[in-house]
């Protein structure tokens, strides 16, 4: 996925505010535009503050592509995971990454602060948007994900 002229739609709570900066700036470098969904400190706050707006957009369709993160991002994964249209996929290294987008069509990225670097924090958002879905038997399950 060619990030230049992309929104990319982020979110984290105070844990996880430091790493969301460092991923802003290099999705920027990358020619995205970004939507900071927030937090916008490291002062203590509630994940589902942040992650139900990012994910409310991601389900309307405003944006193609998300990135959630939060100290071990379950809470913040489980919350996006609430919206019908949203694939929120936990991962904390890029194996994770590169079968969540092929096998899952993950359109959310949950990275945990708590478990990986900046380092690899960057080479799991870069591998995110290289990876494109495969479709074929995977379509089919995909498609089961959503309740009706």
């Amino acid at each position: 996925m060619e990030l230049k002229g992309k929104t990319i739609a982020l979110a984290s709570d105070h844990a996880g505010y430091n790493l969301k900066q460092d991923v802003r700036a290099w999705l920027e470098s990358q020619g995205a535009q970004v939507k900071d969904y927030g937090c916008y400190s490291t002062e203590s706050c509630d994940y589902p503050d942040y992650a139900h707006p990012l994910a409310e957009a991601i389900d309307k369709g405003e944006f193609e592509r998300g990135i959630v993160i939060c100290s071990t991002g379950n809470g913040i994964c489980m919350t996006a995971n609430k919206h019908q249209g949203v694939r929120a996929a936990l991962c904390w290294d890029t194996p994770l990454v590169v079968l969540a987008r092929q096998h899952n069509n993950a359109n959310v990225l949950g990275m945990p602060v708590n478990f990986v670097t900046k380092e690899k924090a960057l080479e799991m958002v870069e591998t995110f948007f290289a990876t494109d879905f495969e479709g074929g038997r995977h379509e089919r399950r995909v498609n089961k994900i959503a309740c009706k």
